[in-house]
């Protein structure tokens, strides 16, 4: 399947082009801004789907409004007729396209345009009106208020908030996506409104407040719950905005004769995640929990793990070594150490299923070997 996209140099495009490119099915045939004319008839020509993505939104003059959104379409379905085939499209309008300004009439005036070439060829022609599509590689300082802030956030820059409760309606660029693919795998066949979702809406001063709580975590290492839904989505797009330099940052390390221990991450209600070594012949730990649990994973080196039961004085010793890949776990009521019994530094990763608090640390002193 061939499928030109024009605003292939967009953010959706880009997007887009990425993901047919990667699954392999599909040739893109790219449709820029400066494509000439007689390349973009062409490419017109050969497609069995169109995407059509180009428009205007953010002009020097109204009016242009006008002749990059209504203007453009109405040349592409007059090519589109030209070439003699009843090429499906897929159309990114605008929920603005309901509202009397210049952008949402232009907006509006191609869609008309698109149904008239629709109910003249017999061509499926799909239109979704998006909401305020976020994700990574969108233009910031342009139009896209996430973009601005992410973009800003992330390196340290100021960010302006005019009103913070206004509502904000959003939709995540791989939804966008995931919706085109779907429709261009099965050749268009829905045609009219299309709903494209889920739509996210929040107001402008939590989305700041969020944003900033993401870079924050590489202080303070508490993360969001980042794993579903809409703080997924705008996690990834504000770690997208990070520039090269700040891929990477540090943790605190402490230090002893002991070895080294450094926190990693702190989630809201699973935990925290940190690492430690042992010198050789070190021994770490040696302490009971009442309620709290930790799951350990030697990554490096040969490691003896003791336990004792508090009332009962059951012990049990267990040997780890790195290549075993074995999770090793603390039991409620039963004293714990980690000895070194390799020759070479050991090295533990650490979940705990509680984020320290030193009210209330849980943690009382015991020895295995009392």
């Amino acid at each position: 399947m061939q499928v030109a996209i024009t605003g292939s140099d967009g953010f959706v495009g880009r997007n887009l082009a990425l993901r047919l490119r990667e699954q392999g099915r599909c040739t893109v045939l790219p449709i820029e801004a400066g494509t000439p004319g007689s390349e973009r008839r062409a490419a017109l020509a050969r497609a069995d789907v169109v995407v059509h993505l180009a428009g205007v939104n953010r002009p020097k003059e109204e009016r242009e409004f006008a002749e990059g959104n209504a203007g453009f379409t109405a040349t592409l379905c007059e090519e589109l007729r030209a070439a003699g085939r009843a090429v499906p499209v897929i159309f990114t309008s605008s929920a603005q396209a309901v509202r009397d300004n210049a952008y949402g009439r232009s907006k509006r005036e191609a869609e008309v345009t698109l149904e008239a070439y629709a109910q003249a060829t017999g061509a499926r022609v799909a239109v979704l009106r998006l909401w305020n599509v976020f994700g990574k590689w969108a233009r910031p300082n342009y139009n896209s208020a996430v973009a601005t802030f992410c973009h800003n956030i992330a390196r340290g820059l100021p960010i302006r908030v005019d009103d913070p409760a206004a509502v904000v309606r959003l939709v995540y660029i791989d939804d966008v996506v995931d919706a085109m693919v779907a429709m261009i795998d099965a050749a268009v066949p829905a045609s009219g409104l299309i709903d494209v979702g889920p739509v996210h809406e929040t107001t402008v001063g939590e989305l700041a407040a969020l944003i900033n709580r993401f870079a924050q975590s590489r202080t303070d290492l508490h993360i969001e719950r980042v794993g579903t839904g809409f703080v997924r989505a705008l996690y990834a797009t504000y770690v997208s905005y990070l520039p090269p330099e700040s891929f990477a940052y540090g943790l605190t390390r402490h230090a002893d004769p002991r070895g080294v221990f450094a926190e990693m991450l702190r989630t809201p209600d699973t935990g925290q995640f940190s690492f430690f070594t042992a010198l050789p012949g070190v021994t770490r730990g040696g302490h009971y929990h009442h309620t709290k649990t930790e799951k350990f994973l030697v990554v490096q080196g040969e490691a003896r793990f003791g336990f004792r039961h508090v009332l009962t004085g059951e012990r049990v010793d267990l040997v780890v070594r790195a290549a075993d890949a074995r999770v090793v776990e603390t039991v409620p009521g039963w004293v714990h150490d980690i000895t070194n019994i390799g020759a070479d530094v050991v090295v533990v990763l650490l979940w705990a299923n509680e984020v320290f608090d030193p009210q209330r640390p849980d943690t009382i002193a015991a020895k295995v070997d009392a």
